[in-house]
């Protein structure tokens, strides 16, 4: 989790569910009167849903495998290492949207208390989908539905935050990974229905390309010619998610435009009202995903994997061997978002916001969401036949070893959850400090280059 100096965090009452009810009435002001009305648990660690696993149909349930799956094998293991506490969760839907070879992926490193990165393992998912199908908006680019997935969850933390009376003041950063099945006009007309997301011209289905989008500004560029990238950390591998790297290729945002971009995001954000307890974009089981039949694209159809992430939790493709990040750390440390926060009227001390906060981006933090925003930093990348796996992790895992590093620990270990295991124990024996959570993404059918 990002580094926090304010550690003060709410402790929940003890009392198991039973004896709540048990017992005698509290005032308006008692912590625990004011938390019984969200979702959670009185336990300090955050609690991500259960893996279950079928054979091949998931029916859109949350943290289920499928051992017949023909696309991507997923390995997730976790550890609150020296912490007192485990403030991470993680969340996986294969299949998703009820599209045979889809996925969903996500990690979400918690601060100042569980609630935020709770709430997001379980609930972030059915935002997401809740926006992929807004009929409103059918021509919206997949990056810019990721944008307004995160912009939504934000809001309703901040709202959660508000209910609980000053007892929540939690947040998470977070690295998502949508594996999403196009044809070549970046469309879904397998469907049946016109489910255009991106209006460009389509690329080759083996370009092997990639589309780096900040802050709503679309970056493109082939990823086997960035030779004269920068990285932000020596030995960290391929990094397609920085701002100004790619030379004349880069396309800056106009400083008006960046302006007013984070501006949007403190006022007017709609999302659809909701019960204290449920989530922004609450799902029927129909909705959801239950009992629809799985739709099975052709074989000849694209697969894009659409990256988004805010903070420092990040993800990391490997491609023949090379090391490809498709995040962006969002550091106090960070130039530009050091000037992003002192335009707005915030300050950076010691690399931390405000001299509280390492990372500059995040879910939840509402006392500091003037300056600490939840826009993401996204990638679009086309998969090809040279892309092995990729890995997300919190900054515990990052924390200790690099990009390249970490590709190259598992890059002979077939399968995924050995893999990650693998990950996580490098970091608990490298000594990291946070807690760890690793989720290994292992695509089949997809050659491994000696």
């Amino acid at each position: 989790m990002p580094d926090v100096m304010d550690s003060s965090q709410f402790s929940p009452n003890s009392a198991s569910a039973a004896t709540i009810t048990m017992a005698p009435p509290e005032s308006p002001e008692s912590p625990t009167l004011a938390m019984r009305r969200l979702p959670f648990t009185d336990s300090l660690n955050a609690r991500s849903k259960s893996i279950t696993t079928a054979d091949l149909n998931t029916h859109g349930v949350l943290n289920r495998h499928a051992t017949k799956n023909t696309s991507y094998q997923v390995g997730i293991s976790e550890d609150k290492g020296t912490r007192r506490t485990m403030e991470d969760s993680h969340s996986f839907v294969v299949d998703f949207d009820n599209i045979r070879g889809q996925g969903f992926f996500a990690v979400f490193d918690g601060h100042a208390g569980k609630h935020a990165a709770e709430w997001c393992g379980n609930n972030f998912h059915e935002t997401l989908l809740h926006c992929l199908r807004n009929p409103s908006k059918p021509n919206s680019t997949v990056p810019d539905i990721l944008n307004q997935s995160f912009q939504e969850v934000d809001a309703h933390l901040s709202r959660m935050a508000e209910e609980s009376e000053g007892k929540i003041h939690s947040g998470c950063t977070v690295v998502t990974a949508l594996v999403r099945i196009e044809d070549e006009n970046k469309k879904q007309s397998f469907l049946g229905v016109d489910s255009s997301r991106c209006s460009p011209a389509p690329e080759s289905p083996k370009s092997c390309r990639s589309r780096n989008v900040a802050d709503g500004e679309d970056n493109a560029y082939n990823t086997h010619d960035r030779d004269n990238a920068e990285t932000p950390d020596a030995g960290s591998g391929d990094d397609l998610g920085k701002n100004g790297s790619n030379g004349k290729k880069e396309k800056k945002l106009s400083g008006t435009r960046i302006k007013n971009a984070f501006k949007s995001l403190g006022t007017g954000i709609s999302s659809p009202k909701t019960p204290r307890s449920g989530s922004p974009a609450s799902l029927s089981r129909r909705e959801s995903g239950e009992n629809i039949a799985v739709r099975t694209p052709p074989p000849d159809a694209r697969k894009v994997l659409y990256c988004a992430n805010a903070g420092d939790a990040r993800g990391v493709l490997c491609r023949t061997g090379k090391a490809v990040r498709l995040t962006y750390d969002h550091k106090g440390s960070d130039k530009q978002e050091a000037k992003r926060i002192t335009d707005a009227g915030g300050f950076v001390m010691s690399g931390r916001v405000n001299g509280v906060l390492a990372v500059t981006r995040s879910l939840g933090d509402s006392s500091m969401k003037e300056f600490v925003v939840g826009a993401p930093y996204t990638t679009e990348t086309e998969l090809c036949d040279d892309d092995e796996f990729l890995i997300l992790a919190c900054d515990g895992l990052w924390d200790v070893i690099s990009d390249q590093g970490a590709v190259d620990l598992i890059r002979d270990i077939e399968d995924a959850q050995a893999a990650s295991q693998k990950l996580l124990k490098y970091a608990l024996s490298h000594h990291t400090t946070d807690n760890v959570t690793v989720i290994v993404v292992r695509f089949k059918n997809q050659g491994v280059s000696a």
